[in-house]
């Protein structure tokens, strides 16, 4: 059968049903029985306290989903069916027609929502295309397994042809820094730069995910070795989604409080350390509304599909050596530049103090300048 290819005009429209459910869910929380001392709702040495969820929850409660959902749904929308897979895609057109196309790609736990901010600050320049992952966000159900970077690549380059675009430049961060970089290595023709926003920890996948660099003094090795060992205490939702979705998957789907804890905690130890809650980070509503699509959607068990279908498909992170490429390291580490840029070949390299892991959200206007620094003038 040839499949359908077209391309959908999408409306979020949440049943009110669904809406109902998620507050009443929220007002019957059953909550662990407080542990004494633990009242500090800054204090995330032990996941995210107690005192910080409810006010979340409380908050969460109280969200306008009606507001927020008017908000989105002020950038044009469709949806596409690329190798049987439902793919949601926020396309926002400049109205310069010879704009240049922006493939934003996002990461867990993030979603289209992440680019929110983004946006508007780069419509007068960039046709933008943010699609959702599969299992992401409205990119579901998922239609099997197998969905991991590389045909996930696949399937954002088909996207790009069915809207038309021949010629992009590609953004990602997480899970999107690898789709970016593998599109480039498979479509150089096709890809008129990659944009990769990272933050210092990134280091602690050195030894793991990508090798140790020569020329490291013993006290470097040593550092990153540190930064290794603090970020094996942020990866229990790692193991967990690479190895065991079907278990988180229900606690994930049946209590929304449970869902807001498993994306609260990221958005608080992977932001600017420098801020105390993830609200403090980010714009709280923005933070919900992000949780509620994960909620709505039932993607907090679909997406972490995402994590095990990667963790076995043996892929590595691929990139093109001669399709210009950009970074930008927000909340940086010294080492950054001499572990991931060792051998200069990265085009443009800013470091950021600010902002962390989220950079769309937390930095837009940094972020936004730097890409528009990056592809002025590519074609």
């Amino acid at each position: 059968m040839t499949e359908n290819t077209a391309l959908t005009p999408f409306r979020i429209a949440v049943p009110q049903a669904d809406v109902d459910d998620l507050r009443d869910r929220l007002a019957r929380t059953r909550r662990p029985l407080p542990v004494p001392g633990r009242d500090d709702r800054a204090d995330y040495s032990r996941g995210i306290p107690a005192p910080a969820l409810r006010e979340l929850a409380e908050h969460w409660h109280g969200l306008d989903w009606r507001a927020q959902e008017a908000a989105l749904n002020r950038f044009e929308q469709v949806t596409t069916v690329v190798d049987g897979q439902t793919f949601h895609v926020m396309h926002v057109r400049s109205d310069r027609p010879d704009a240049t196309p922006l493939l934003l790609c996002h990461g867990w736990p993030g979603s289209f929502v992440e680019y929110q901010r983004l946006v508007p600050l780069l419509t007068d320049a960039f046709h933008l295309v943010v699609p959702s992952l599969p299992g992401f966000g409205f990119s579901t159900p998922l239609s099997g397994t197998g969905w991991e970077v590389a045909r996930t690549t696949g399937a954002y380059a088909e996207i790009m042809t069915r809207l038309g675009y021949e010629r992009f430049g590609v953004h990602g961060t997480d899970i999107g820094a690898g789709v970016a970089g593998r599109l480039a290595a498979l479509h150089p023709q096709r890809v008129i730069g990659t944009h990769v926003g990272s933050d210092g920890r990134s280091l602690g996948m050195v030894g793991d995910q990508f090798p140790f660099p020569d020329g490291l003094t013993d006290d470097e090795v040593a550092e990153i070795e540190r930064v290794r060992s603090l970020d094996a205490a942020e990866r229990g939702y790692y193991e967990m989604q690479n190895h065991r979705p079907e278990t988180i998957g229900p606690a994930l789907t049946d209590s929304p409080v449970g869902q807001l804890a498993w994306i609260a905690e990221k958005f608080q130890t992977w932001t600017n350390p420098a801020r105390a809650t993830p609200d403090a980070s980010v714009d709280r509503d923005q933070l919900l509304t992000n949780v509620s699509l994960y909620w709505f959607t039932r993607s907090g068990a679909s997406s972490a599909q995402f994590y095990y279908e990667a963790s076995h498909s043996g892929l590595q992170w691929m990139s093109a050596a001669d399709v210009p490429s950009a970074w930008s390291v927000f909340d940086t580490h010294p080492l950054m530049a001499k572990v991931f840029n060792a051998w200069g070949a990265v085009d443009q390299w800013v470091e950021h103090s600010e902002g962390g892991h989220f950079p769309a959200m937390e930095e837009p206007e940094l972020l936004a300048a730097d890409l528009r620094a990056f592809f002025d003038g590519r074609e």
